[in-house]
């Protein structure tokens, strides 16, 4: 008999160990991998995003699915005390652009390590099994059944993630187990992941990447998003952080409903692009106009950007019209790319959907169906954008789910 179980070994896992361990509990976890924290090792490309260093109300405002939730627990243990915590832990941070908190080393195997090394000191037990089944008696959960062994406990969290990133671990066991003992799951997509697009020129533009350009997402004729970064063709359509992004504020996907434009020289006016195009015209005068805008655009992105123009490939610059040139300049401004759909969900970096908010209370992570059970993470139907919220969310729900247990 031990006072808490544990499923699964991830960011939210791992803080409800400790700060049950360390409130006194005596706590065994489960985790399908050999070693905690598989998912972390890649995040944030190996770096580890650990949070967002800024207020609670911007917090909330980077998380489109149920941000009100999450208020109790971001007002238990928020961004401040996440960075504490590991800095106590001996992992120095930085914080960079847009807020976000990095270990100083670039390095997510510190941020791992240090979760190890501090489960460790507190003599948190982990047994490398699958959890099958969740033990209830009179409606009260008081255990797992592991590897057909029996475990029992006073209460039982469920983190062990979601659906995406199978390959560490992430393959959807929470969801199943809630549903055995009457939670409702809803509806899981893909949510910062990339996209596809029918643009064959995507294909042609394979590879080319791009920084420091202006993504904006449109959904008909709004704009639902725009953000400066960077971004990358592939194969299928595109990705890289600006397009992971922009997917997280993608809700309903059907073919035409979102288009992406990219503005390839955020730094210059239209005007000043204008002025940019025309010196470069003056020097090529008697050049044929594929080989007149090498300057200006990257060398895989030039017969793309001739075709969509319109102007023949071997017009000679001293023969196009002030249309055509204010025409190349309004692509530059405004590259399109028609988006169809997602990519799966195994290659999605988070899952929209999940355990419903309305079946666990907020201030303790408890089920309202179940006594005794828990839930921390990426298994509740919370999801954020990128920048650190994610984590955030596992690391604020695992304390206070540990604090409560």
């Amino acid at each position: 008999m031990t006072d808490v179980i544990i499923i699964g070994a991830g960011a939210s896992g791992c803080m409800a160990g400790i700060t049950a361990s360390r409130f006194g509990k005596s706590v065994l976890m489960f985790e399908k991998n050999e070693r905690v924290g598989r998912k972390l090792r890649i995040t944030g490309k190996g770096r580890c995003n650990v949070t967002n260093n800024c207020n609670t109300q911007e917090l909330m405002n980077n998380i489109p699915v149920n941000p009100r939730f999450l208020y109790s627990s971001f007002a238990t243990f928020d961004t401040e005390d996440t960075m504490n915590f590991f800095e106590e832990l001996g992992v120095p941070l930085k914080t960079e652009r847009g807020n976000r908190v990095f270990p100083v080393s670039d390095n997510a195997e510190d941020i791992v390590n240090a979760l190890a090394d501090e489960l460790d000191r507190l003599g948190v037990k982990i047994i490398n099994k699958r959890v099958q089944k969740l033990i209830t008696e009179n409606g009260v959960c008081v255990g797992v059944v592991a590897g057909g062994k029996e475990y029992r406990s006073s209460s039982v969290l469920i983190a062990c993630g979601g659906k995406s990133y199978p390959n560490t671990g992430s393959t959807g066991d929470g969801y199943t187990l809630a549903e055995s003992v009457g939670h409702t799951v809803t509806e899981l997509k893909p949510s910062l992941v990339p996209l596809v697009s029918p643009d064959k020129y995507c294909s042609e533009l394979m590879g080319l990447s791009l920084r420091n350009v202006t993504l904006k997402l449109f959904e008909g004729e709004k704009c639902i998003y725009t953000e400066l970064g960077e971004m990358l063709f592939t194969h299928f359509g595109v990705s890289g952080p600006l397009v992971l992004s922009a997917s997280s504020h993608m809700r309903k996907m059907s073919p035409d409903r979102y288009r992406i434009l990219i503005d390839l020289k955020p730094g210059l006016t239209p005007e000043q692009l204008d002025a940019r195009i025309q010196r470069d015209f003056a020097e090529n005068l008697n050049r044929d106009f594929i080989n007149g805008i090498r300057k200006l655009l990257p060398a895989k992105l030039i017969p793309v950007m001739v075709k969509l123009t319109g102007i023949a490939p071997e017009q000679k610059i001293n023969g196009i019209t002030k249309e055509q040139r204010k025409h190349l300049g309004e692509l530059i401004k405004a590259f399109p790319v028609r988006i169809s759909g997602f990519r799966s969900i195994d290659e999605a970096i988070i899952t929209s959907g999940g355990i419903s908010v309305k079946e666990i209370n907020p201030a303790t992570m408890e089920s309202k169906i179940v006594p005794g059970l828990f839930f921390a993470g990426e298994v509740i139907d919370v999801d954020a954008y990128t920048g650190g919220f994610n984590l955030q969310i596992a690391f604020s729900t695992g304390y206070c789910a540990g604090m409560y247990m």
